[in-house]
């Protein structure tokens, strides 16, 4: 039998911080058992487990998540996001409408914002 991924975990300074950011983009809910000072938090539905480390990030992720809007263009869905209290570090969006932007975490860590399907159909 083979392996299969059960989180994708991500290591930051408040779990339950960073894990109730990426609910809010996800818009879904952290498992009913996490709670304010927790040294872990999940998000069962998306597969993504925050845990507390004491080292603090230091340089460019080796991965990354690259998101999907499903019910709203790119560019509304980096200001929700923006809103919420991501920051912009790169806009790599092009004139014929293409392309992305690199957005960072309140934790520093860094992901994409591509075009939802729609933009890419039409």
């Amino acid at each position: 039998m083979t392996s299969k991924i059960r989180h994708m975990t991500v290591d930051c300074a408040d779990a339950y911080a960073l894990g109730t950011f990426w609910s809010k983009v996800l818009e879904q809910p952290l498992h009913e058992d996490d709670h304010p000072g927790d040294e872990m938090a999940l998000i069962e539905g998306a597969g993504l487990l925050f845990v507390t480390v004491p080292e603090a990030k230091t340089v460019k992720n080796r991965v990354h998540l690259d998101l999907q809007p499903q019910d709203r263009g790119r560019d509304e869905e980096v200001e929700r996001l923006l809103a919420l209290g991501a920051t912009q570090i790169d806009d790599r969006r092009r004139p014929d409408g293409t392309g992305w932007v690199v957005l960072a975490d309140p934790e520093g860590n860094e992901f994409c914002v591509e075009r939802s399907q729609a933009e890419r159909d039409a």
